[in-house]
């Protein structure tokens, strides 16, 4: 009869732990700003907080970049290099503040250019 009370015990512990040792849920945050990529691979995000990585080429890549719709690139991108460049948009984003990091991107909206050249608090570096 020892070997239910054992049993009880271990099935506890397995239904638990993964719950104990899971990481912590990561929170979406909305970051609004200018979204730049000058050159292939290289894109961040400066909104107020200051200079979000999204990539560097041949380096950190976060992911979702390919969620991002056509249409971001079409009326209100500001063309700098060929098709590279920049525009004024808000992204749905997990990020490493430490880093300053954008993690992974899960959408994106498209905003005018006016929305931002107006704010004085995000400054776009050229």
């Amino acid at each position: 009869m020892r070997i239910v009370p054992l049993l009880l015990g271990v099935v506890t512990v397995l239904a638990i732990g993964p719950a104990i040792a899971a990481p912590k849920a990561e929170i979406t945050q909305k970051r609004c700003g200018y979204l730049d990529n000058p050159t292939p691979a290289n894109w961040w995000l400066t909104d107020r907080d200051g200079e979000w990585l999204i990539g560097a080429q041949g380096g950190y890549q976060a992911e979702g970049l390919d969620v991002l719709p056509e249409r971001f690139f079409e009326r209100g991108w500001v063309r700098t290099n060929g098709y590279y460049g920049y525009r004024c948009a808000c992204l749905a984003v997990t990020t490493d503040r430490k880093e300053m990091r954008i993690k992974r991107i899960f959408s994106g909206e498209p905003l005018t250019m006016a929305r931002y050249t107006r704010d004085k608090s995000i400054k776009r570096g050229d």
